[in-house]
């Protein structure tokens, strides 16, 4: 596994998490200054939290696309590896057999 993918799950969490965080701030700055509409009722915040994940969904889609990317590729090692590994055992099994 190379230093780019060994961390890469890891690394595109906190990314995400972070976009999540900024579109979430904004969105309650904006509320908060009158810019948006801060729901319906005492919904505000379930409103602002909605607001801040539709948001921040594609703009994580189009900016983190390398660090997906990278995951990917990190997953499907470690699937390829436990399929192999669960081959060698089966093999082992049959000729124990």
């Amino acid at each position: 596994m190379s230093s780019s993918t060994a961390h890469a799950t890891l690394r595109y969490t906190t990314l995400r998490l972070g976009v999540f965080l900024g579109c979430l701030l904004l969105v309650a700055v904006l509320a908060y200054a009158g810019v948006l509409p801060e729901g319906i009722g005492r919904s505000n915040p379930l409103w602002i939290l909605l607001l801040g994940m539709v948001l921040s969904a594609p703009l994580s889609y189009v900016l983190l696309r390398r660090q997906r990317d990278a995951m990917s590729e990190q997953l499907a090692g470690g699937v390829d590896r436990a399929q192999a590994k669960l081959s060698a055992n089966r093999s082992m099994e049959d000729d124990a057999a």
